[in-house]
């Protein structure tokens, strides 16, 4: 990003000259107030919005100048875990996790591979078959983080993706679900 600004329909200044350059294999944090930009540059980041000014350069896209029909080729290379997890209610845990593989168009065979393997590596092997409703939120969100690792794209981008760990873990224990070393090991801070 380059000076980029960004002015919504309604005159509000979203986003005012900021750049930002994100180099192969580097953890970003974006931080900052309620109201103060994060979201609208996670949604230039995804070509939901587009820049008013300045340039917006994604895995070789460039934002402001991309015709619609190119945004679902960008977004193949994305992998995106949204604040509201945006989770396929009617479907499974796996099939939500495997959704994102047939998008692109992969082979059965490697769903059946990646999926069971992506929902292990978040530790929710044992709720492949259960539906969104019957997880707690820090699952529902691990779900979601499984459906942004498992087509290996090459920029990960999450809203807030660990604000409903801690819930995670009261809402287990309430649940009688609550195990230590799986909370531990998945970087929830307990």
């Amino acid at each position: 990003m380059n000076d980029v600004t960004v002015v919504y329909d309604n005159g509000i200044r979203a986003v005012n000259k900021a750049s930002l350059r994100v180099d192969e294999g580097e953890f970003v944090f974006l931080v900052g107030a309620s109201g103060s930009g994060k979201t609208t540059i996670i949604k230039l980041l995804t070509a939901e919005v587009r820049p008013t000014e300045g340039k917006v350069l994604v895995n070789n896209y460039n934002i402001g100048e991309m015709k619609k029909s190119r945004i679902p080729y960008l977004r193949r290379t994305l992998g995106v875990v949204y604040q509201d997890f945006r989770l396929i209610k009617t479907k499974t845990v796996y099939e939500n996790v495997a959704f994102a593989m047939r998008t692109i168009g992969a082979k059965s065979k490697a769903i059946k591979q990646r999926v069971p393997y992506v929902l292990d590596l978040v530790g929710l092997a044992d709720k492949a078959k259960e539906k969104p409703m019957n997880l707690s939120g820090g699952e529902q969100q691990r779900v979601a983080i499984a459906r942004a690792l498992v087509n290996n794209p090459r920029l990960i981008i999450a809203d807030e993706p660990t604000g409903n760990l801690d819930d995670a873990v009261r809402e287990d224990q309430r649940a009688g679900h609550y195990r230590p070393d799986r909370h531990a090991r998945k970087g929830s801070g307990r």
